[in-house]
């Protein structure tokens, strides 16, 4: 139960940082943001990383993964998902949000933060399977 609790108030902050933190304001009249090509910002990120400042860059690139790990250790171990399924439903969900970030002008539809956020569960999960695997 504690668990829950934790994940429901995590899960909470997120979606303040995805919708309104992090100085996001309606970008009305700018029409809407996307990146449908996998990589492209994140190639950007790497090939000019001496162009943005460094807390940008460990925001948009580390922040990205370490934020969704503890997705891949918590939701396994409270709905008792295996990888596919876990996997799967958390995909969709992240393209869910990244839409709506796009269609309330609140940030930007990007393939490579569903790449990177999905890095993130993945590496929550394996490190549940490893945790439980020890605890056997």
């Amino acid at each position: 139960m504690f668990a829950a609790i934790l994940l429901l108030l995590y899960t909470g902050l997120l979606l303040y940082w995805m919708f309104i933190g992090f100085g996001r304001s309606d970008t009305a009249g700018s029409g809407y943001r996307y990146n449908y090509i996998p990589f492209q910002t994140i190639q950007l990120y790497f090939n000019h990383a001496d162009h943005f400042r460094f807390k940008m860059w460990v925001i948009n690139i580390v922040g990205n993964v370490a934020v969704f790990v503890p997705f891949g250790l918590a939701i396994p171990y409270l709905l008792q998902y295996g990888f596919f399924r876990f996997m799967f439903r958390f995909i969709a969900v992240l393209f869910v949000l990244e839409t709506m970030q796009m269609l309330l002008k609140r940030g930007s539809f990007d393939i490579d933060d569903i790449i990177l956020n999905s890095a993130g569960a993945l590496i929550g999960f394996m490190l549940y399977r490893i945790i439980r695997s020890i605890q056997i």
